[in-house]
Protein backbone atom coordinates (compact mmCIF):
# COMPACT_ATOMS: atom_id res chain seq x y z
CA UNK A 1 0.00 0.00 0.00
CA UNK A 2 2.78 2.73 0.41
CA UNK A 3 3.80 2.03 -2.91
CA UNK A 4 0.25 3.49 -4.06
CA UNK A 5 0.70 6.42 -1.82
CA UNK A 6 4.54 6.95 -3.44
CA UNK A 7 3.07 6.50 -7.09
CA UNK A 8 -0.07 8.35 -7.25
CA UNK A 9 0.26 11.74 -8.63
CA UNK A 10 -3.19 12.56 -8.90
CA UNK A 11 -6.51 11.74 -7.43
CA UNK A 12 -9.72 12.71 -9.26
CA UNK A 13 -12.99 12.18 -8.13
CA UNK A 14 -16.15 12.56 -9.32
CA UNK A 15 -19.06 14.91 -7.88
CA UNK A 16 -23.04 14.54 -7.41
CA UNK A 17 -22.45 10.87 -8.91
CA UNK A 18 -25.87 9.38 -6.82
CA UNK A 19 -29.02 10.78 -7.15
CA UNK A 20 -29.83 10.90 -3.56
CA UNK A 21 -26.88 12.31 -2.31
CA UNK A 22 -27.16 14.99 -4.75
CA UNK A 23 -30.79 15.18 -2.96
CA UNK A 24 -29.50 15.15 0.66
CA UNK A 25 -27.02 17.98 -0.03
CA UNK A 26 -29.73 20.04 -1.98
CA UNK A 27 -27.55 20.14 -4.98
CA UNK A 28 -28.67 20.02 -8.66
CA UNK A 29 -27.80 17.32 -10.77
CA UNK A 30 -24.93 18.35 -13.12
CA UNK A 31 -25.48 17.56 -16.70
CA UNK A 32 -22.50 16.38 -17.33
CA UNK A 33 -19.93 14.76 -15.14
CA UNK A 34 -17.73 17.17 -13.18
CA UNK A 35 -14.38 16.48 -11.32
CA UNK A 36 -12.02 17.81 -9.17
CA UNK A 37 -8.93 17.05 -7.63
CA UNK A 38 -7.87 15.83 -4.03
CA UNK A 39 -3.82 15.71 -3.24
CA UNK A 40 -1.95 12.75 -3.24
CA UNK A 41 -0.80 13.91 0.31
CA UNK A 42 -4.51 13.22 1.45
CA UNK A 43 -4.05 9.69 1.27
CA UNK A 44 -4.19 7.62 4.40
CA UNK A 45 -2.96 3.88 3.85
CA UNK A 46 -4.40 0.67 6.25
CA UNK A 47 -2.62 1.30 10.00
CA UNK A 48 -1.17 4.63 9.24
CA UNK A 49 -2.88 6.32 12.32
CA UNK A 50 -6.40 8.45 12.57
CA UNK A 51 -8.03 10.53 10.51
CA UNK A 52 -7.05 14.31 12.02
CA UNK A 53 -9.70 16.68 12.33
CA UNK A 54 -8.72 20.17 11.90
CA UNK A 55 -9.85 22.73 14.44
CA UNK A 56 -13.22 23.95 13.52
CA UNK A 57 -13.57 21.45 11.13
CA UNK A 58 -17.30 20.07 10.38
CA UNK A 59 -15.91 16.88 9.16
CA UNK A 60 -17.95 14.47 6.63
CA UNK A 61 -18.18 11.22 5.82
CA UNK A 62 -18.46 9.77 2.09
CA UNK A 63 -17.40 6.24 1.21
CA UNK A 64 -16.58 5.31 -2.65
CA UNK A 65 -15.12 2.98 -5.05
CA UNK A 66 -11.82 3.73 -5.83
CA UNK A 67 -9.76 2.69 -9.05
CA UNK A 68 -6.44 2.53 -9.09
CA UNK A 69 -5.35 2.67 -12.53
CA UNK A 70 -3.27 0.25 -13.78
CA UNK A 71 -2.37 1.68 -17.47
CA UNK A 72 -1.89 5.12 -19.24
CA UNK A 73 -5.55 6.43 -20.80
CA UNK A 74 -5.76 9.43 -23.01
CA UNK A 75 -8.64 10.56 -24.61
CA UNK A 76 -10.49 7.39 -24.59
CA UNK A 77 -13.65 6.48 -26.34
CA UNK A 78 -16.93 6.16 -23.95
CA UNK A 79 -18.24 3.26 -25.66
CA UNK A 80 -15.05 1.10 -24.54
CA UNK A 81 -16.36 -0.48 -21.78
CA UNK A 82 -13.82 -3.54 -22.03
CA UNK A 83 -10.70 -0.94 -22.86
CA UNK A 84 -11.86 1.31 -19.67
CA UNK A 85 -12.21 -1.31 -17.24
CA UNK A 86 -9.34 -3.23 -18.72
CA UNK A 87 -6.65 0.28 -17.75
CA UNK A 88 -7.40 -0.75 -14.17
CA UNK A 89 -6.21 -4.29 -14.36
CA UNK A 90 -3.13 -5.80 -14.48
CA UNK A 91 0.17 -5.22 -12.83
CA UNK A 92 1.73 -2.49 -12.94
CA UNK A 93 5.63 -1.90 -12.98
CA UNK A 94 6.98 1.58 -12.86
CA UNK A 95 11.03 2.21 -13.79
CA UNK A 96 13.10 5.40 -12.75
CA UNK A 97 15.75 5.44 -16.04
CA UNK A 98 19.09 6.68 -15.41
CA UNK A 99 19.11 10.63 -15.75
CA UNK A 100 21.87 11.70 -17.68
CA UNK A 101 21.37 15.59 -16.97
CA UNK A 102 20.88 15.04 -13.54
CA UNK A 103 24.06 12.72 -13.71
CA UNK A 104 22.92 9.98 -11.56
CA UNK A 105 23.35 7.02 -12.70
CA UNK A 106 20.89 4.29 -10.73
CA UNK A 107 18.02 2.83 -11.56
CA UNK A 108 14.93 1.83 -9.66
CA UNK A 109 12.08 -0.61 -10.18
CA UNK A 110 8.70 -1.09 -8.08
CA UNK A 111 5.92 -3.31 -8.89
CA UNK A 112 2.22 -3.56 -7.59
CA UNK A 113 -1.43 -4.72 -9.09
CA UNK A 114 -3.53 -2.27 -9.82
CA UNK A 115 -7.46 -2.56 -8.87
CA UNK A 116 -10.09 -1.16 -6.69
CA UNK A 117 -10.00 0.38 -3.25
CA UNK A 118 -12.58 1.37 -0.64
CA UNK A 119 -11.88 5.04 0.38
CA UNK A 120 -13.60 7.44 2.37
CA UNK A 121 -13.43 11.22 0.91
CA UNK A 122 -13.21 13.04 3.74
CA UNK A 123 -14.74 16.26 3.38
CA UNK A 124 -14.34 19.57 5.42
CA UNK A 125 -18.04 20.80 4.94
CA UNK A 126 -18.11 24.20 6.70
CA UNK A 127 -14.66 24.61 4.58
CA UNK A 128 -16.88 24.16 1.59
CA UNK A 129 -19.64 25.63 1.80
CA UNK A 130 -18.09 28.59 2.62
CA UNK A 131 -16.50 28.77 -0.35
CA UNK A 132 -19.53 27.77 -1.84
CA UNK A 133 -21.36 31.02 -0.83
CA UNK A 134 -18.05 33.17 -1.78
CA UNK A 135 -17.59 31.70 -5.31
CA UNK A 136 -13.99 30.39 -4.55
CA UNK A 137 -12.17 27.30 -4.85
CA UNK A 138 -12.84 24.44 -2.54
CA UNK A 139 -9.72 21.79 -2.73
CA UNK A 140 -8.95 22.92 1.10
CA UNK A 141 -11.92 21.61 1.97
CA UNK A 142 -11.19 18.18 0.35
CA UNK A 143 -7.34 18.39 0.58
CA UNK A 144 -5.83 18.21 4.33
CA UNK A 145 -3.69 15.31 5.06
CA UNK A 146 -5.17 12.33 6.04
CA UNK A 147 -8.77 12.89 4.26
CA UNK A 148 -8.42 10.31 1.78
CA UNK A 149 -8.07 6.96 3.93
CA UNK A 150 -8.62 3.79 1.56
CA UNK A 151 -8.31 0.19 2.26
CA UNK A 152 -5.97 -2.74 1.08
CA UNK A 153 -5.49 -3.29 -2.74
CA UNK A 154 -8.81 -5.05 -3.71
CA UNK A 155 -7.70 -7.28 -6.81
CA UNK A 156 -10.19 -6.64 -10.37
CA UNK A 157 -11.34 -10.27 -10.34
CA UNK A 158 -12.54 -9.96 -6.77
CA UNK A 159 -15.63 -7.25 -8.06
CA UNK A 160 -16.19 -9.03 -11.27
CA UNK A 161 -19.13 -5.86 -12.46
CA UNK A 162 -17.98 -2.77 -10.24
CA UNK A 163 -21.31 -1.84 -11.02
CA UNK A 164 -22.99 -3.90 -9.09
CA UNK A 165 -21.23 -4.01 -5.76
CA UNK A 166 -22.72 -2.67 -2.14
CA UNK A 167 -20.52 -0.22 -0.52
CA UNK A 168 -21.13 0.58 2.87
CA UNK A 169 -20.02 2.73 6.07
CA UNK A 170 -20.67 2.68 9.81
CA UNK A 171 -19.88 5.16 12.82
CA UNK A 172 -19.61 3.35 15.55
CA UNK A 173 -21.29 -0.01 14.72
CA UNK A 174 -24.09 1.90 13.17
CA UNK A 175 -25.24 1.68 9.62
CA UNK A 176 -25.29 5.55 7.73
CA UNK A 177 -24.26 4.54 4.15
CA UNK A 178 -24.97 1.61 2.42
CA UNK A 179 -26.28 0.99 -1.79
CA UNK A 180 -25.75 -0.45 -4.56
CA UNK A 181 -22.71 1.04 -7.09
CA UNK A 182 -25.21 0.17 -10.40
CA UNK A 183 -27.08 3.61 -8.95
CA UNK A 184 -24.13 5.79 -10.69
CA UNK A 185 -25.55 8.50 -12.97
CA UNK A 186 -22.63 8.73 -14.66
CA UNK A 187 -20.70 4.44 -15.19
CA UNK A 188 -16.64 3.85 -14.69
CA UNK A 189 -16.38 4.23 -18.35
CA UNK A 190 -17.91 7.31 -19.23
CA UNK A 191 -15.84 9.39 -16.06
CA UNK A 192 -12.63 7.54 -17.44
CA UNK A 193 -13.05 9.30 -20.76
CA UNK A 194 -14.49 12.71 -19.37
CA UNK A 195 -11.04 12.66 -17.36
CA UNK A 196 -8.64 11.55 -19.95
CA UNK A 197 -9.69 14.08 -22.42
CA UNK A 198 -8.63 16.91 -20.55
CA UNK A 199 -5.58 14.84 -18.23
CA UNK A 200 -3.54 11.94 -19.00
CA UNK A 201 -4.49 9.06 -16.63
CA UNK A 202 -1.57 7.53 -15.56
CA UNK A 203 -0.81 4.04 -13.54
CA UNK A 204 -0.72 4.49 -10.18
CA UNK A 205 -3.39 7.37 -10.06
CA UNK A 206 -6.65 7.23 -8.24
CA UNK A 207 -10.14 7.90 -9.22
CA UNK A 208 -13.30 8.23 -7.27
CA UNK A 209 -16.39 7.19 -8.31
CA UNK A 210 -18.70 9.21 -6.54
CA UNK A 211 -20.68 8.32 -3.04
CA UNK A 212 -24.17 7.10 -2.08
CA UNK A 213 -26.69 8.73 0.04
CA UNK A 214 -26.21 8.84 3.91
CA UNK A 215 -22.81 11.31 4.20
CA UNK A 216 -22.77 12.97 7.85
CA UNK A 217 -20.27 13.99 10.37
CA UNK A 218 -18.23 12.45 12.71
CA UNK A 219 -16.51 13.77 15.62
CA UNK A 220 -13.16 13.14 18.05
CA UNK A 221 -12.86 9.41 18.92
CA UNK A 222 -15.66 7.98 16.64
CA UNK A 223 -14.44 5.26 14.16
CA UNK A 224 -15.39 4.65 11.24
CA UNK A 225 -15.92 1.17 9.42
CA UNK A 226 -16.47 0.57 5.72
CA UNK A 227 -16.02 -2.03 3.03
CA UNK A 228 -18.02 -3.41 -0.18
CA UNK A 229 -19.95 -6.24 -0.70
CA UNK A 230 -20.34 -8.94 -4.11
CA UNK A 231 -23.30 -10.93 -4.22
CA UNK A 232 -23.69 -10.13 -0.69
CA UNK A 233 -20.31 -11.45 0.44
CA UNK A 234 -18.18 -9.12 2.37
CA UNK A 235 -14.88 -9.02 0.40
CA UNK A 236 -11.65 -8.64 2.83
CA UNK A 237 -9.24 -6.71 1.52
CA UNK A 238 -12.32 -3.96 1.25
CA UNK A 239 -12.63 -3.71 4.94
CA UNK A 240 -11.61 -0.46 6.13
CA UNK A 241 -11.94 0.82 10.30
CA UNK A 242 -10.31 4.26 10.94
CA UNK A 243 -10.85 6.75 14.24
CA UNK A 244 -11.40 10.48 14.00
CA UNK A 245 -8.75 12.64 15.91
CA UNK A 246 -8.95 16.23 16.70
CA UNK A 247 -5.55 18.16 15.23
CA UNK A 248 -3.28 19.70 16.81
CA UNK A 249 -1.73 22.51 14.32
CA UNK A 250 -1.91 25.89 13.67
CA UNK A 251 -4.85 25.76 11.36
CA UNK A 252 -8.54 27.04 12.62
CA UNK A 253 -11.42 27.41 10.16
CA UNK A 254 -12.92 30.91 9.36
CA UNK A 255 -15.64 31.90 7.19
CA UNK A 256 -14.31 33.34 4.26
Amino acid sequence: MASIRANCRKIICIGRNYADHIAELNNSKPKQPFFFLKPPSSLLIPGAGPILRPKGVKLHYEVELGLVMGSRLRDHDPKDVKGALNSIAGKLRLYNAPNKYAGTSYSHRLSFSSGYVVAIDMTARNVQDSAKRAGLPWSIAKGFDTFSPISSLISKSAIPDPHNATLHLEVDGVSKQLDNTGLMIYKIPRQLADISRVMTLDPGDLVLTGTPKGVGEVTNGQVMTAGIRVDGKEIEEGRLEVMVKDREGRYEFAEN
